[in-house]
């Protein structure tokens, strides 16, 4: 597609925009393109089936380098590796769904109060936060 958009006179501009302010990974991902500003423009022909693979795995490796170093990461223990979440293909995206909100925790029950912004519910009998997970 770049090559075609080169052939017909179409050039390709990649743009910083500031978004996800305070956010970490965002603002490292912000300075790492401020500073490419101050590197020189390079015209070189790169097709997109060989620049795709190699971003997608240089990302994977960064979200899943700082995902392992996240203490108490709920969603470390049911999916340790980024990117890779199977599940039958007979399953609907909605019971996929489900299936996955109940995996990490979070269905209506216990975290309705969110967007209500009420307090979270907790066990009448022990006073503990309401959780779907098992107790060890």
């Amino acid at each position: 597609m770049n090559i075609h958009l080169a052939n017909i006179g179409k050039t390709i501009i990649l743009c910083w925009i500031p978004n996800h302010v305070n956010i970490w990974g965002n603002e490292r991902a912000d300075t790492a393109a401020k500073s490419a500003l101050s590197l020189p423009i390079i015209n070189m022909k790169l097709p997109a089936c060989e620049l795709i693979p190699c971003v997608s795995k240089f990302c994977l490796d960064e979200w899943q380098d700082t995902r392992d170093c996240c203490d108490g990461n709920k969603l470390h223990s049911t999916y340790p590796t980024v990117g890779i979440v199977k599940h039958s293909k007979n399953m609907s995206c909605y019971d996929s769904i489900l299936i996955n909100r109940h995996r990490i925790g979070h269905c209506h029950l216990t975290h309705s109060h969110l967007l209500c912004g009420n307090n979270p519910p907790t066990c009448e009998s022990c006073k503990l936060p309401l959780t779907v997970k098992t107790l060890n």
